[in-house]
């Protein structure tokens, strides 16, 4: 499994609607809207790289509305409590 990290520059107009159509999207498990020099943080888990890749500039960034963007690829996970928590629903 591949994660990135997507930081998007979004026309101010569109921050939600891209949000919304970006949260839609196949691979994209979370959109945050946040403060700061970026409008949008996309996390994008995939299979392999060629699956990232057509993604991201296949999909994703044919959206309109995305100005810029910058995708920061994971090499590690230095915790798993999301995930772990996510898993053990239920188990105690």
């Amino acid at each position: 499994m591949v994660t990135a990290i997507v930081l998007l520059t979004v026309e101010r107009d569109k921050v939600h609607s891209v949000a919304d159509v970006l949260a839609e999207m196949g691979g994209i498990s979370e959109v945050y809207s946040v403060a700061g020099r970026y409008d949008l943080v996309a996390i994008i888990r995939a299979p392999d790289n060629e699956s990232m890749a057509e993604l991201v500039t296949d999909h994703m960034l044919k959206v309109p509305g995305i100005i810029r963007s910058e995708t920061l690829i994971a090499f590690r996970v230095y915790s798993r409590h999301d995930l772990e928590a996510m898993f053990s629903i239920g188990e105690r």
